[in-house]
């Protein structure tokens, strides 16, 4: 049992110690604001205040943990051996830094209470992120924070007690447009044909007919494909499933088509399927629920999982209208067209709410990579290096590698093999 101490255990301080300790370093932990306690206690032990007690391993307070709300705060990033970190914490502390407060402010998502522009969907831009600015988006800090602060108390304390993690895979389909040509209705139909013809786009317009006249299957029917390759790769893959009416966003086959609700109960025969909610939910706690009962009314079992339209997260509102649907899990955390550590971690977290300073019952699953983060790419060998790298930042601190792939991209016609591109990434980065 590893015993820290502080003049004050606030909510904020015990849900970031918890995170560090249980989640990510399997190590039990008690706090203790009464000196004589902490004198007494013959294991490992940490002092966290602005001077230390005796010879204990010393961490250095900043003062965010013990404050309330949002206040302007002046970041510097420092360089720790060769990674990022910031909140110095001065010559006497054990660590160069206070690892607790600059991983509250990375999990808490700290900076998007701050004013910021939003882009046209209400998202925070990547750019605006502490992260990105300082080149370090691309690693999961926190997690190397928290292993090199394992070493420190090893070596102090040789008897700590703690349970390594094992590298998790976890590759995430987004369906939020199940079928390219079928199960469309009439009035959407005979428009996508005549607009495909008047825009000369003759070879579309051959496999919708192709597909219309069962020559051919739909180009983003490949949900049995996709499961046949997380089966083989020993992934254990989820569907995201939108399951909504037709609006200028959401625009996936109608939620009443019996033969879109079979494949639905198909898919999740064999793997996970959860909600993607649409863009008309995104502030509407009725529609999200009802979306929710509907789908969960399909498969015929409970749906605790979410991920929203387009990634839209506003904190804390998305995760607030979230805990009151019902959702325990969400997958949102990550960016669309930067690929990295959002919330600078892959672990697992559940959500601060600065603003009512409680820790919000739903889990955060931040993703790593968007599929859409590599349309830039020139090659499928400048994308696979990009997934390789992330991979591989996962692996040395034996996290959880999530990425997001849509069917329709992996369905579609571009200038990368997306299907091939899928199959190649799924031998890069699973675990044997």
């Amino acid at each position: 049992m590893l015993l820290i101490y502080t003049h004050k255990i606030t909510s904020r301080f015990r849900y970031i110690t918890k995170h560090l300790f249980t989640n990510i370093l399997g190590i039990e932990v008690s706090f203790t604001t009464k000196v004589e306690d902490f004198i007494k206690h013959a294991g490992p032990k940490i002092t966290y205040t602005k001077q230390p007690l005796q010879n204990e391993f010393f961490l250095r307070s900043n003062d965010l943990l013990f404050e309330q709300g949002i206040n302007d705060l002046q970041i510097h990033v420092s360089d720790w051996e060769g990674v990022p970190c910031f909140f110095a914490a001065g010559e006497r502390s054990n660590l160069p830094f206070d690892i607790f407060a600059a991983s509250f402010y990375l999990l808490s998502r700290y900076e998007e209470y701050l004013p910021h522009v939003k882009d046209i969907h209400g998202r925070f831009p990547p750019k605006d992120s502490l992260a990105y600015q300082n080149n370090f988006l691309q690693i999961p800090v926190v997690d190397i924070w928290a292993l090199r602060l394992l070493e420190g108390l090893k070596e102090k304390f040789p008897e700590l007690e703690y349970k390594p993690r094992s590298y998790r895979f976890n590759p995430i389909i987004d369906v939020t447009t199940s079928h390219c040509f079928l199960h469309r209705g009439l009035v959407r139909g005979i428009s996508g044909f005549l607009l495909d013809l008047v825009s000369l786009r003759l070879r579309r317009v051959v496999d919708r007919i192709s597909v219309l006249m069962k020559l051919k299957r739909d180009p983003y029917d490949n949900f049995f494909e996709l499961i046949e390759l997380h089966k083989q790769y020993n992934a254990k893959g989820r569907f995201f499933f939108q399951f909504a009416e037709y609006s200028t966003y959401d625009k996936n086959v109608s939620p009443s088509n019996n033969k879109f609700k079979y494949l639905i109960k198909s898919v999740a025969d064999y793997e996970v399927v959860s909600l993607c909610c649409s863009y008309s939910s995104f502030n509407n706690k009725t529609l999200l629920m009802e979306e929710k009962k509907n789908l969960s009314n399909v498969i015929h079992r409970p749906i605790n999982s979410s991920r929203m339209r387009f990634n839209r997260v506003d904190i804390p509102e998305t995760y607030r209208n979230l805990v009151d649907a019902g959702f325990t899990n969400d997958y949102t955390m990550g960016y669309t067209h930067e690929s990295g550590f959002r919330a600078g971690s892959c672990t697992p977290f559940y959500f601060y709410d600065i603003l009512l300073e409680v820790q919000q019952p739903i889990e955060i699953h931040p993703f790593a990579l968007h599929d859409y983060s590599l349309l830039t790419t020139n090659s499928k060998e400048e994308a696979l290096k990009v997934v390789a790298s992330l991979a591989l930042e996962v692996k040395k601190v034996n996290g959880t590698f999530v990425t997001i792939f849509s069917n329709e991209l992996l369905g579609g016609e571009a200038k990368l093999n997306w299907k091939e591109l899928y199959r190649n990434i799924l031998k890069k980065v699973y675990v044997q």
